[in-house]
């Protein structure tokens, strides 16, 4: 009887997910490929991506022969993330549905299914680390490429989600990634890297968006009260945003890009503003409820946060309410800090930086 470990990849397609599954192989696992099916529309070519992703799938795992299953998913994510993507949206907030897939679908009901296909650890071909500390927990460490490191989207992720989760590819920068999976011979070395929505993939953003949420064109006006454009529907539109809000040749402008400042949901009004104004660049901000992947021990301490993906760390001061919000400060202004988003904090141990867990950006403090 085989000693192997069982570990089941989530594959997706694409070459990160591929080059896991081939990494594990090497290290004598006994590596199974699952591919979750969590959305079923066409796209505008009337094609459906996760049938072309499929197909990947299977090429990958003969390539490798490895078994690999298919599990759909569709309903869980329709019911878990996507419903509150639309949700938010519609209250005028801009979601993160990414970091909820992780959390609901990736690290959940896959997890579950992995199991019971006799696994004893998953894998995906997430851009992270983790260490077990000598108390049993689990640490979660940026990757070495911290251009593609992707621990902003785990941030929501339980102790519990997270035990006997494997990041093959935490020590590799993606160049080396698709070099490896050239050198097996993966059909998935050369393929673009997906991006859109998760699970969705690349969209018409406004397009889709009025498939589920009735647009209501409304006035744009800058901070003196005056109309200066018409919007197509505030749920569009995020703070900071200067592409698209088609004010080019507004009489009496100084020739500055226009920015939009803020967003009024209840009267349907967009708030602009040319240049860098001041009302972009706030102090603090007030979170939701926050996940701790790590707590901790004081209440009030300083760390480094994110407020959107591929930002730079930013140093700040974080105090933990008693309702388990966070009140945070930033050591210097920040701009566009967007509620619905997430902020996601680090701190280092061990001379690498850690994920100690994020929340959603309930308010922004000027």
């Amino acid at each position: 009887m085989s000693n192997k470990k069982t570990v089941v990849v989530g594959m997706s397609g694409g070459v990160d997910s591929s080059v896991a599954a081939a990494l594990l192989l090497e290290q004598g696992y006994n590596v199974i490929g699952l591919f979750m099916n969590n959305w079923e529309e066409k796209d505008e070519n009337g094609c459906c991506t996760s049938i072309t992703d499929y197909e990947d799938v299977k090429r990958v795992c003969t390539k490798l022969n490895i078994p690999y299953y298919s599990v759909n998913f569709s309903k869980e994510y329709m019911d878990r993330v996507f419903s509150y993507f639309l949700k938010e949206y519609s209250a005028g907030r801009t979601p993160n549905p990414d970091v909820l897939c992780n959390r609901e679908i990736k690290f959940g009901p896959f997890k579950d299914f992995a199991k019971s296909l006799g696994a004893d650890f998953i894998a995906t071909g997430h851009y992270a680390k983790s260490v077990v500390d000598d108390k049993g927990k689990v640490r979660l460490l940026k990757a070495k490429d911290l251009n593609k490191d992707q621990t902003y989207f785990l941030n929501q992720l339980s102790q519990e989600q997270l035990q006997g989760v494997l990041f093959p590819l935490g020590d590799l920068e993606k160049p080396v990634v698709r070099q490896i999976a050239e050198k097996y011979g993966l059909i998935t070395f050369d393929k673009k890297d997906s991006t859109g929505i998760c699970f969705i993939g690349e969209k018409r953003f406004k397009q889709f968006l009025q498939n589920y949420i009735p647009a209501k064109a409304g006035k744009i006006m800058d901070l003196d009260g005056n109309v200066v454009g018409e919007h197509q529907g505030v749920m569009f539109y995020t703070l900071g945003q200067r592409r698209g809000l088609d004010l080019g040749g507004v009489a009496g402008g100084n020739g500055d890009r226009w920015f939009v400042i803020d967003k009024d949901v209840k009267n349907n009004i967009l708030y602009v503003s040319q240049g860098e104004d001041d009302k972009l660049f706030s102090v603090g901000l007030k979170s939701d409820v926050v996940n701790w992947i790590n707590k901790p021990n004081e209440v009030e301490f300083e760390c480094f946060a994110k407020f959107r993906y591929r930002q730079p760390d930013q140093g700040v001061k974080v105090k933990v309410n008693s309702n388990n919000t966070l009140d945070i400060s930033f050591n210097e202004k920040q701009r566009a800090v967007t509620p619905g988003q997430f902020v996601v904090l680090y701190k280092e141990y061990n001379g690498e930086m850690e994920c100690l867990g994020g929340a959603v950006i309930d308010k922004v403090v000027f």
